[in-house]
């Protein structure tokens, strides 16, 4: 006789989407309070795996056994971050049938991102000069960046000729450069937010690429 014929041996599918619920709001809650954190720390060092469980109120390995490492941790946050203010309006640009208006639309999606997130993209900066799970985390996410950049110019190029395939690789690095966080923030200043500096990154864009 199969053990399943007793409900206290096989826990019923709801039992299960319980459990699943409770996992999902517990990840949830860790990655919330990890960008907490990071917005509320005045030193990168005070954000530690530890930390992180302190704010969100579950124990230190629950964090671990959630996301497997800080660079795991980290890229949930980054991933959150995305969903909420990324994702749509960068798939929107690359659906935009003329070129020149989704790298208009690519720089202005950033230009927003930087500007919501600001603090709490600093801070992982910082995080990732002294950690090299922050450090590759970021990369990553920035080599993403660049493979946005390679997909829109080239429909520059080939719709209008700006860049020339040759100048390809050098165009994508300098309008990288310039769609960067570090770019926003400090022609930004204190003053004004990121969002404010896109008008004037896409001048320089065009200017480079002469369109």
């Amino acid at each position: 006789m199969s053990d399943c014929q007793d409900d206290s041996k096989c826990p019923r599918p709801y039992r299960l989407g319980q459990r699943q619920v409770s996992a999902d709001e517990k990840r949830a809650r860790i990655v919330s309070a990890a960008r907490d954190l990071l917005s509320s720390i005045r030193e990168v060092s005070g954000f530690t795996m530890d930390s992180v469980a302190r704010q969100a109120g579950v124990a230190r390995m629950t964090v671990y056994h959630q996301f497997g490492s800080k660079r795991g941790l980290l890229e949930a946050v980054f991933d959150e971050l995305g969903r909420t203010g990324l994702v749509d309006r960068l798939r929107a640009a690359f659906e935009l049938p003329i070129a020149r208006d989704a790298l208009a639309a690519f720089i202005g999606a950033f230009g927003s991102f930087w500007t919501a997130n600001r603090l709490v993209i600093r801070r992982i900066r910082g995080l990732a000069v002294l950690d090299p799970d922050f450090e590759d985390g970021v990369r990553a996410r920035e080599e993403r960046r660049r493979k946005g950049l390679y997909v829109v110019l080239g429909r520059l190029t080939k719709e209008l000729g700006i860049p020339e395939v040759r100048d390809l690789d050098e165009a994508v690095q300098i309008v990288h450069t310039l769609t960067s966080f570090e770019t926003f923030d400090a022609l930004a200043g204190l003053n004004r937010s990121p969002d404010d500096i896109t008008p004037l990154i896409q001048k320089m864009v065009n200017g480079i690429l002469k369109l």
